[in-house]
């Protein structure tokens, strides 16, 4: 995510004037007949504005019914863009700088209610029990439906101590949930670690703010001296991570690699398009890494497996990440007008992938749950991702099809990647988040990691 300030404030000053001085627009049509099709098009929006301020039922302010339509303007190109009033815009800041008020959900909208991508950890809304794919139907007793994602992510924050009422319908429940949920202010711990046996460093990246990248260095450091030298291996753990902020993903992806690309964008125009390549050092000292990921891994994280993936760096295990693959800018308009948040580019992998829409595939597929793959399949209301989504971007060009950018060779013997298991076996015990026995994902981890860890170990260079 980046800010900058370019030609909006001046499109939006001209989008004002048509909305305001109709017989203006008229005469400029009239001087220059090539843009005569946007002038008419003004034209129009500035009668249907200028006949909802005159004759509807209620009187309504003008800066609503302009933010309104401007936010219509952008949720209509993808899911990501949308227009950010003041108070949100702040929100927005805040949150980009580790901490906000609300519940700790991270959401997208799907078939007009309000589907929960991750709730964050340790929060308000993760001790209450809401979990990934729920939807939230009713916020105090009113339906979401009509209500604009923006609009139901402000009903959701307010003031620490304040409570919400929502409204869940989640799969495999015959009956809506419902629970009540005390605001609080959301400090998110974005790097949680441990020991796994004293010899594997965990590290859990729940999202990408701008607190990631020096707590992952301290979480590394604090590891080696607990471990006293005895490390085989480091797991990160990136799933449920709703993403964040693209120069984090690219300083995460700089710590764990010597060398070579991170990630490059590709915008509208050619001469956008950059690219950001990794420097010296590695804060692993060259230890083997496994990555952990699911569909709830999306955006940042999937830059940082995707590098790591395509480097061979890393073997990414799990399940197909959720595959958004589209950079969005938050662009201030000043006059404490908000900003708007649009999606400026796509960006690619070392190898040239696009995952937009694809997601990343792991190396190795490692089941959450004992399911049948066709019943999974068929399952309504199996977790969506990026593809599912209303006016979801294509991936684009030959780069993009999975399968068409072959990868460096996995460079693992059978006999290591023949010991990780795809799915728990009968009777395994169900996920307690407080027991890491329960997480199979994590456990086949383990065992990959430090079957690696006996192995000599041989990098593909890019």
């Amino acid at each position: 995510m980046k800010f900058k300030v370019g030609t909006t404030a001046i499109v939006a000053g001209a989008f004002a004037a048509g909305l305001i001085v109709g017989p203006q627009v008229a005469a400029l049509a009239q001087a220059d007949g090539g843009r005569a099709e946007t002038y008419r098009l003004l034209q129009l929006f500035g009668d249907v504005f200028a006949r909802v301020r005159a004759e509807y039922v209620e009187p309504v302010q003008d800066r609503d019914l302009v933010e309104n339509a401007v936010n219509g303007m952008l949720t209509g190109l993808d899911p990501h863009s949308a227009y950010l009033n003041p108070r949100n815009f702040r929100d927005m800041q805040v949150q980009t700088r580790g901490e906000f008020g609300g519940l700790g959900i991270e959401v997208t909208q799907e078939n007009g209610y309000i589907r929960v991508i991750s709730p964050i950890d340790e929060t308000p809304a993760a001790r209450a029990g809401v979990k990934p794919g729920d939807f939230i139907t009713m916020l105090n007793g009113t339906s979401t439906q009509g209500l604009t994602l923006q609009e139901a992510v402000e009903q959701m924050r307010g003031e620490r101590g304040s409570a919400i009422r929502l409204t869940i319908r989640r799969e495999g429940e015959q009956r809506p949930i419902e629970v009540s949920i005390t605001r609080d202010v959301i400090r998110p711990q974005v790097v949680r670690y441990r020991l796994e046996g004293n010899d594997v460093a965990y590290i859990r990246v729940t999202s990408f703010n701008e607190q990631t990248d020096t707590n992952l260095r301290r979480a590394m450091t604090a590891m080696r001296q607990q471990a006293g030298g005895n490390l085989k291996g480091v797991i990160l753990d990136l799933r449920n991570n709703p993403g964040g902020l693209l120069d984090q993903a690219v300083q995460v992806s700089d710590d764990l690699l010597e060398q070579g690309e991170i990630v490059s964008t590709r915008a509208r125009r050619p001469e956008d398009a950059q690219r950001w390549n990794a420097r010296p050092g590695d804060i692993t000292g060259g230890l083997p890494i496994v990555v952990l990921v699911n569909g709830g891994s999306a955006s940042a994280s999937e830059i940082v497996a995707g590098a790591l993936q395509d480097h061979r760096r890393a073997v990414v295990i799990g399940q197909r990440s959720f595959g958004k693959g589209s950079v969005q800018t938050v662009m201030p308009l000043g006059g404490n007008n908000g900003a708007i948040r649009l999606t400026t580019a796509r960006y690619y992998t070392p190898s040239g992938r696009s995952i937009q829409s694809t997601g990343i595939e792991p190396d190795i597929e490692v089941r959450a749950t004992r399911q049948d793959p066709q019943t999974a399949a068929a399952t309504p209301g199996a977790r969506e991702r990026e593809a599912d989504l209303r006016r979801a971007l294509r991936a684009e060009g030959t780069e993009a099809q999975n399968g068409a950018v072959p990868l460096p060779p996995l460079n693992l013997p059978a006999s290591v990647t023949e010991r990780v298991q795809r799915q728990p076996p009968e009777g395994f015990p169900a996920l307690d988040p407080t027991k890491p026995e329960t997480d199979f994902q994590l456990q086949q981890g383990l065992v990959l990691i430090r079957a690696m860890a006996a192995q000599p170990q041989r990098r593909a260079q890019r």
